[in-house]
């Protein structure tokens, strides 16, 4: 066996490198990217017939899987270096910004959406209001109920209602573009102009919308994404993308090492640096995870989101003309379905499928088609 070399860490006061290390297989480095269409984006994955859930877990790529067993591979060699995947991650940083329409210096990353949520919940001034969708994904309530001890109100309102709600008294509005439970699409041009007129801070969750429609995060004063559903990355890859006016008011209560402005010399106390950008947000990365996120995001990158949207709500819609319901223009479909009988009959007939608030729920990504619309139809009696 070769001897494992040392990892390459770069001396105190130098950032980690980027354009030194090679990415990761498959990744072109920089250039222009060739433009995929949905069929094409297809064939990169290696199943996906009868699975409708791409909003509960997405399908990995086959580059990324050949990414993630090389790093294992790698690691089980005693190769795994450091330094290599503070170049991976700052690489999905960057790809990740031009997916959203951010600056990169406006992304930090981290694991998990709750966790990035509770940065912004503990940084929202005692007394204040904050304002949320009634039966939103708990990880945009939950972060800011806990902040009732500091006198921190949360109203709770229906998605359509949430534009009108907006007062002078609120100092956040906090919802998912997409709605886990309905796949109900929020109105962002009411709830930002809102937001607007009374000087409200807004954040948005994407992780129910970026990978199947276009999303700008720049509308913003806040977004997070947890990549590992339309995103097809693997869970631990999140975003937090921030404005410069929101920005002032968070403070980095999660700071760690690699929150420093330069990781490799913020190891060790007593002395905190922090970086200036987005970045002091950042939580240390689950490494393998990110290696990779680098193929996932390259590959939305590489797509046309119009296309990818409107091949999604095309078979949403269609499987809405098969139910007799009135078609939504969504790509997640749901439907009462209290006593689990909808969902057991789509589980029976072997397609994966997911059940939330007593609803059953489907959802239409690049590996479906109209077969997988046919099936779900017949599964049901229909």
């Amino acid at each position: 066996m070769d001897p494992a070399p040392s990892p390459t860490v770069p001396p105190p006061g130098t950032a980690m490198p980027s354009a030194t290390i090679p990415p990761s297989a498959g990744i072109a480095a920089s250039g222009p990217r060739a433009r995929l269409g949905v069929r094409e984006a297809r064939g990169r994955f290696s199943g996906g017939r009868g699975y409708l859930a791409a909003c509960t877990l997405g399908l990995p790529t086959r580059e990324t899987l050949a990414a993630m067993r090389a790093d294992a591979e790698e690691w089980s060699l005693g190769r795994a270096d450091a330094a290599r995947y503070g170049a991976v991650v700052e690489r999905v940083r960057s790809g990740y910004a031009g997916l959203v329409s951010v600056p990169v210096g406006a992304v930090a990353i981290g694991s998990q959406a709750s966790v990035m949520a509770g940065l912004v919940a503990a940084s929202v001034p005692d007394g204040a209001e904050v304002l949320c969708v009634d039966g939103d994904f708990s990880s945009m309530v939950f972060p800011f109920l806990s902040q009732r001890h500091r006198g921190v109100t949360v109203r709770h309102v229906p998605l359509g209602e949430l534009a009108g709600s907006i007062t002078a008294n609120t100092w956040l509005v906090a919802w998912s573009l997409v709605q886990s439970a309905t796949g109900a699409i929020a109105n962002t041009e009411a709830i930002v102009a809102a937001a607007h007129r009374s000087g409200t801070f807004t954040l948005c969750d994407t992780t129910q919308a970026a990978g199947w429609m276009p999303v700008d995060a720049s509308r913003f004063d806040a977004t997070i994404c947890h990549s590992y559903k339309w995103l097809c990355a693997p869970r631990g890859a999140a975003f937090l993308t921030v404005s410069a006016r929101l920005a002032e008011e968070l403070n980095p209560a999660q700071a760690g090492w690699y929150a420093g402005e330069s990781p490799w010399a913020s190891c060790y106390g007593p002395e905190m640096n922090l970086a200036t950008d987005a970045r002091r947000f950042d939580v240390s990365p689950a490494w393998p995870a990110w290696v990779g996120a680098e193929p996932a995001i390259e590959l939305f990158r590489s797509l046309d989101l119009a296309e990818v949207r409107a091949h999604a709500v095309g078979l949403g819609d269609a499987l809405c003309d098969g139910l007799g319901i009135d078609r939504l223009g969504q790509a997640i479909v749901s439907w009462p379905d209290a006593d689990g009988q909808g969902l057991g009959r789509l589980t029976a007939a072997g397609l994966v499928a997911s059940g939330r608030a007593g609803r059953a729920r489907v959802a239409f990504h690049l590996w479906n088609d109209e077969d997988d619309v046919a099936d779900a139809l017949t599964a049901l009696g229909r």
